[in-house]
């Protein structure tokens, strides 16, 4: 998960108008790959995007990477979704993300949740946003596993099933991994 500039096409450009402009939400979901150490530093390279409004969607696995008191910005967690709703008429978490956002990023996608997403599974906040998603929003997935992993077939075919649902893939790099690997 290597920070870079979001693609040009994400966001239509707009004209310049005496009218301000409003801000755009991206929701960046985080998932258990030891890539999500450097989330702190991708919301801090997004919020140097003027105009741009980031909330952070994890998984209790992505906890384990990174420090919570290092995210300047609105993080939610599984326990986020069961504290809300205590009535038929309260909000549902991960319907008001859905909505809330412009743009979704999964930046680290573990092959554990791309399985998920891939067979609909929905047993958390971030996979229950995903699964509500808006189709006409972009959604941007980022894989980040082991190169062993990633190159099980079964990864390939479960990358394609995102791609499928109109999910935009940022592919892996090549680089030194944690573990030390050389690979994807």
């Amino acid at each position: 998960m290597e920070p870079s500039s979001l693609p040009e096409s994400v966001f239509p450009a707009e004209e310049s108008s005496p009218v301000p402009q409003r801000k755009r939400h991206i929701l960046v979901g985080v998932t258990g790959s030891v890539a999500a150490l450097k989330l702190p530093l991708l919301i801090n390279e997004l919020l140097k995007i003027p105009g741009l409004e980031v909330k952070v969607v994890t998984t209790e696995r992505a906890k384990h990477f990174y420090n919570a008191q290092e995210i300047p910005v609105t993080l939610y967690g599984d326990e986020d979704e069961w504290q809300l709703w205590k009535g038929r008429s309260d909000p549902v978490l991960h319907i008001e993300l859905r909505r809330w956002a412009d743009l979704m990023l999964v930046a680290p996608l573990d092959a554990n949740t791309l399985a998920k997403l891939a067979n609909g599974i929905c047993d958390n906040l971030l996979t229950c946003v995903i699964r509500a998603w808006d189709l006409s929003k972009p959604l941007l997935f980022c894989p980040a596993m082991n190169t062993a992993m990633w190159e099980h077939p079964i990864t390939a075919q479960q990358v394609e099933q995102l791609k499928g649902f109109g999910y935009t893939e940022i592919p892996c790099v090549v680089k030194k991994l944690v573990c030390g690997d050389e690979g994807q």
